[in-house]
């Protein structure tokens, strides 16, 4: 006798949203296991987290471009540090002393970027005359790079 597969089309109305359950069940753990794909959603995170701090800032508070980005990025570093060192990297770390050292690691190379993304953002905004809100979203892209190779390389690296 023949057996056919079961297509999705022949099972019944209630088992169609459980097939796409597992479907985006699966997925989810494949990317989830993909180190390069988490950090580029949590890093995604962390840019929201960065874009709407600096909105905030200069919408309603009209906080002047550098400060409005200093404030910004500052955010943006803590909690990219929480997110990278937990979910991302998954850091080995034990102890408060190897924490610390990581941290400060981590906030080492992150001011680095920073200072790039705040001049980056002055220098397009204030010289070449480009709207500043424009200006950041552009240069998240460089620093998203950036930040992923710091990160892996020099941050959360393997005892």
């Amino acid at each position: 006798m023949k057996t056919t597969a079961l297509r999705k089309a022949d099972l019944p109305g209630h088992m169609k949203g459980y097939a796409m359950f597992r479907l985006i069940r699966k997925w989810f753990f494949i990317c989830y296991h993909n180190k390069i794909l988490r950090y580029v959603f949590y890093g995604g995170l962390t840019t929201l987290v960065n874009l709407v701090v600096y909105f905030l800032l200069r919408k309603l508070f009209h906080v002047p471009i550098v400060p409005a980005n200093i404030v910004s990025v500052s955010a943006a570093i803590l909690f990219a540090y929480y997110v990278n060192s937990r979910f991302v990297f998954e850091t080995k770390a034990a102890g408060f002393a190897e924490h610390l050292s990581e941290f400060v690691r981590f906030v080492g190379a992150r001011l680095s970027t920073m200072a790039l993304e705040v001049g980056g953002v002055w220098f397009m905004a204030e010289v070449i005359h480009m709207n500043d809100y424009f200006a950041k979203v552009l240069i998240q892209f460089i620093i998203l790079v950036l930040n992923y190779v710091f990160s892996r390389f020099l941050v959360f690296t393997k005892k």
